[in-house]
């Protein structure tokens, strides 16, 4: 009882990553104006998630820590990648409009979501500017 109101509790990221079984690694490559950095996610993790867990130097990346109040996990995917995932909510398209560098295949890293389609690497490009939409 007491581990079932716990879950209830978690939210977001939490609550999938605990109760996903499944643990494949998949390996993401952000590419950047500076550089490649490659870490290592698993299924049912953002590509947030991935960042904060791997500690990969984007500084200001998910400044609002997935609350789908910012656009600075801002992304664009591979075009195989942008059309195997969920469709973007409307506050995803509000916030990628404000969004530097949009393209077709832009999405907030905080909406995309490691699945066995990206194994066993994605790949996604990190716009030159990280910018947070809150403090305009």
């Amino acid at each position: 009882m007491h581990f079932m109101n716990a879950i209830v509790r978690l939210s977001g990221s939490s609550a999938r990553r605990l109760l996903s079984t499944k643990s494949r690694q998949i390996k993401v490559r952000f590419v950047t104006n500076d550089g490649i950095h490659e870490a290592l996610g698993k299924e049912g993790d953002s590509l947030l998630d991935v960042v904060i867990n791997a500690d990969v130097p984007l500084d200001g990346y998910g400044a609002c820590e997935g609350t789908l109040a910012c656009c600075t996990c801002h992304v664009i995917l591979e075009q195989r990648h942008f059309d195997r995932i969920t469709p973007a909510v409307e506050e995803e398209h509000d916030l990628l409009d404000l969004a530097p560098e949009l393209s077709e295949t832009s999405r907030l890293g905080c909406q995309v979501f490691l699945s066995e389609a990206d194994a066993p690497e994605i790949s996604v490009r990190v716009p030159s500017i990280i910018d947070d939409v809150r403090s305009h």
